[in-house]
C-alpha cells in the first residue's frame, strides 16, 4: 500500500567495490569467488523497522555487485545485522552501532554445494557510527566503510572471500532502492538455499509489483 519494500523502508544508496581474494586456501568450487577480481558494485545501508533515529534498530546491508555473471548479470547479497555466536549468527539482531557487528543472510546460502552463511564483518573505527542514514552520509564522507565478506557451514570457522568497500553516498530519496533480489539475481553455485524458498520468492515478486 505504501509503495515502498516491507522491511527497509529507508536507507542510504551508495557506490562501493569488491575485491575478490580468491586463490587463497581450498577452492570454493565457485568461479567468481575462486578468481581474484575486483567490482563495482550498489550498496544500500538502512533500518530495519525505521525506528526513530535514537533506537537501535534490524540494519540492513545491501550489495549489488554489477555484472558478477557477465553483461546484466548482477549478484544481490542481503545482509542484516546480526549476532557473532555460532548458534546465532543467522538471526537478526537490533543494533545502533553500524560497525557494531557483523552481518548475515537469514537462510543459508549453496555455496559450491554445500550450506553455508555469509556475512560481513565492519573494520571498526574509533569511535561507533550510528546506523541512521544522516550519521553514515558524515561517516562516508570522511572516509569509506570497509567490511570483510565471509562465508562458513553453519558452525564452522569463517572464511574471508572478499573485502567490501563502500564510497561516496549518491543523491537518492532514502525510499528509492535498486530493487534487490537475491533468487533473480545470483550466480551458479552461489545461490540461496532452498529453505522456504517458494515463500521468499513470492515476497520479492509481490513487492516489486507493489513498488510498480
Amino acid at each position: 500500500m505504501r509503495r515502498a519494500p516491507a522491511f527497509h523502508p529507508r536507507g542510504l544508496t551508495c557506490t562501493g567495490e569488491i575485491t575478490v581474494t580468491g586463490g587463497t586456501g581450498p577452492s570454493w568450487g565457485v568461479p567468481w569467488l575462486d578468481e581474484p577480481g575486483r567490482h563495482a558494485c550498489a550498496v544500500r545501508l538502512s533500518r530495519g523497522a525505521g525506528l526513530p533515529a535514537p533506537l537501535p534498530d534490524w540494519l540492513g546491508l545491501a550489495v549489488r555487485v554489477v555484472d558478477a555473471g557477465g553483461p546484466g548479470r548482477h549478484l544481490d547479497l542481503l545482509l542484516t545485522s546480526s549476532s557473532r555466536l555460532p548458534a546465532l549468527r543467522h538471526l537478526p539482531l537490533p543494533r545502533g552501532d553500524a560497525l557494531g557487528g557483523p552481518y548475515s543472510v537469514l537462510l543459508p546460502y549453496r555455496v559450491g554445494g554445500r550450506s553455508m552463511v555469509l556475512a560481513a564483518f565492519p573494520r571498526r573505527r574509533l569511535r561507533p557510527v550510528h546506523g541512521s542514514p544522516p550519521v553514515l552520509r558524515r561517516a562516508l564522507a570522511e572516509k569509506p566503510l570497509v567490511f570483510d565478506l565471509r562465508a562458513a557451514e553453519p558452525l564452522g570457522r569463517w572464511r574471508t572471500f572478499a573485502v567490501l568497500t563502500v564510497g561516496a553516498t549518491l543523491p537518492e530519496p532514502p525510499e528509492a532502492t535498486p530493487g534487490y533480489d537475491v533468487y533473480g539475481h545470483s550466480l551458479p553455485g552461489l545461490e540461496p538455499g532452498p529453505a522456504l524458498g517458494t515463500v521468499r520468492r513470492a515476497a520479492y515478486e509481490g513487492s516489486r509489483q507493489g513498488r510498480n
